[in-house]
């Protein structure tokens, strides 16, 4: 290796990392605006369930792979076993995830960089900068080619920095502001008329939509995406961790933070839709279908600011200040996997690493704005609603079936020395051995079909 490895230096800082690593836009673009085009309720509840069925036991295998590995997911995968087929099966996931990790960071910049657009837009305005709002509020490749490279710029000077300096000290930043202007806006928006209908929408489920394939395929893809798994982000997390951390409640920890923060996010979104409807706001069609779509943040709610007043550009400066903190706490944890790679399996200098992995990751951004019809939702499908679940499952299959029983069990007794005898080491190794990745390929199957 070029460098030391970096280690998170507590508990909190790790959670907080990991949480800004799955609380990003997943959580306040993509759960909302899913929930709202699935059903509502009936979403969140199959989002929930399977968080904790296959996303949590998912993220552990993850976690323990990268402690017991202590190195980049290319490394530690080939790595885990001797026998030479296994050593390439390894290889090739571990490429499979890096690949998949830098496509959606090449989309994820492009969507922070709209985020960032909509936060400097209400600003320029209340500045009386009208120019510059125009410009900032069209939809030209040079604004979006900007606002993703000032994106991809902070990112790269925050992975720069390292694990401790970088990614663990913005994150105990970003988060509590994040979580501060959340509180802040749902407070703003429960006071407004059709806030309750949205409240209704969102915690009364139709129990009937529960076995709609399509929106068990979502949530199950939700659930993945939000909490970053199969692109090694968890597991380039759990290799920076201490031997005295306890794995299970840390994973269970970082589950109950995102799926709580994806939970407190719908509280601010579909209340708002609702009030953006009573206010004579289109925003679903004769079939009850969201007409923005993934678009929704974009159209809607700019709409419904724009309806109050001298208020409405303060409240499109917070929300959208709290977008672009979110997005950049996740586009973080993307570049950190092939900034790992580089670093550890080319001898790279951290900074060197960072700035040539951004670098070709913004080109990549650069090539989807370009052709973004032909590209965007073809890039996001393939990465979130296919490629994350199947890494999914062979990150269980190499924890499950590769590491030894006797292996996981002394890796999850470092921090936690009673493990053997606890309800998680009776059910996990089995759970993560069969039951996840069957319940994931029948789920995906099910789904796709």
């Amino acid at each position: 290796m070029a460098t030391e490895r970096g280690q998170f230096s507590s508990k909190i800082g790790f959670l907080l990392a990991a949480a800004g690593s799955a609380v990003g836009l997943g959580n306040i673009w993509g759960f909302p605006t899913q929930a709202a085009s699935n059903g509502g309720a009936a979403f969140l509840l199959v989002y929930l369930i399977l968080a904790f069925i296959l996303a949590y036991p998912a993220l552990m295998a993850e976690l323990t792979i990268g402690r017991y590995a202590r190195a980049n997911v290319i490394t530690a995968l080939s790595e885990l076993s001797p026998s030479p087929l296994l050593k390439r099966a390894g290889l090739a996931v571990g490429i499979g995830a890096l690949t998949v990790a830098v496509f959606i960071l090449s989309f994820y910049a492009i969507v922070a960089g709209w985020m960032l657009a909509e936060f400097i837009s209400p600003a320029a305005q209340l500045l009386q900068l009208d120019g510059l709002a125009r410009w900032v509020g069209s939809q030209s490749f040079s604004r979006n080619a900007l606002m993703c490279g000032v994106m991809s710029a902070l990112t790269i000077m925050i992975i720069a920095r390292g694990v401790e300096q970088g990614i663990e000290a913005w994150s105990t930043r970003l988060m509590p502001a994040l979580f501060l202007i959340l509180l802040g806006m749902i407070g703003y928006v429960f006071t407004q008329a059709g806030a309750l209908a949205g409240l209704r929408a969102y915690l009364v489920p139709d129990l009937t939509r529960l076995g709609d394939p399509a929106l068990i395929l979502s949530a199950m893809g939700q659930a993945f995406f939000s909490l970053s798994l199969g692109v090694g982000t968890m597991l380039i997390y759990g290799s920076y961790l201490r031997d005295t951390d306890n794995l299970p409640r840390l994973g269970a920890a970082v589950t109950l933070l995102d799926t709580g923060f994806a939970f407190t996010a719908g509280l601010l979104i579909l209340p708002a839709i609702y009030v953006a409807q009573a206010q004579g706001i289109s925003v679903f069609n004769t079939e009850g279908t969201l007409i923005a779509g993934p678009d929704l943040i974009f159209q809607v709610l700019p709409a419904l600011f724009d309806n109050m007043g001298a208020a409405g550009s303060w409240l499109a400066l917070a929300f959208f200040a709290l977008m672009s903190i979110a997005a950049l706490t996740s586009a973080i944890s993307l570049l950190e996997v092939p900034v790992s790679v580089a670093v550890e399996r080319c001898s790279m200098s951290r900074p060197t690493a960072a700035l040539l992995s951004g670098g070709v990751i913004f080109m990549i951004s650069l090539l989807i704005i370009w052709q973004f019809d032909a590209l965007f939702n073809t890039v996001i499908s393939l990465t979130t609603v296919y490629g994350q679940p199947l890494l999914g499952v062979a990150l269980c299959v190499f924890a499950g079936w590769v590491l030894h029983r006797n292996q996981l069990l002394k890796e999850l007794s470092n921090g936690h020395p009673e493990i053997e005898s606890t309800f998680f080491w009776r059910v996990w190794p089995f759970y993560v051995k069969f039951i996840c990745p069957s319940l994931i390929l029948i789920t995906f199957v099910q789904s796709v079909r």
